[in-house]
């Protein structure tokens, strides 16, 4: 069996806010670890069978990136859906509202 490990270092500023996260998935080609402005990490429980989430971002990230983040996430969450449940009805609603987000926040030009 092949285990790999996902690393996220999150450093806070003196009041606790995050000023700086860096991941790592484990490639041996690339030792650094990479920098990032937010993230969103979401787990269900095998046993609960609850969703668990976590989500961070710097002081520093910028509405507009934030927009284009969660568009983006709302798309990847649209097309993941799809693969593990091959529903087209649904993902494609889940795709629509995310082109419906990317609009109204100026992501997506119509």
């Amino acid at each position: 069996m092949i285990k790999n490990r996902i690393v996220l270092e999150v450093e806070l500023d003196d009041e606790k806010m995050p000023e700086k996260i860096s991941w790592d998935a484990g490639n041996p080609e690339d030792a650094e670890f990479k920098q990032s402005k937010a993230f969103f990490l979401t787990l269900f429980d095998k046993k609960n069978r609850d969703t668990l989430e976590l989500d961070l971002w710097t002081k520093d990230m910028q509405v507009i990136e934030m927009d284009r983040f969660v568009f983006q996430t709302m798309n990847s969450l649209s097309e993941m859906y799809y693969r593990a449940t091959k529903n087209t009805e649904l993902a494609n609603e889940m795709k629509s509202f995310a082109r419906y987000f990317g609009e109204k926040t100026n992501i997506v030009t119509i």
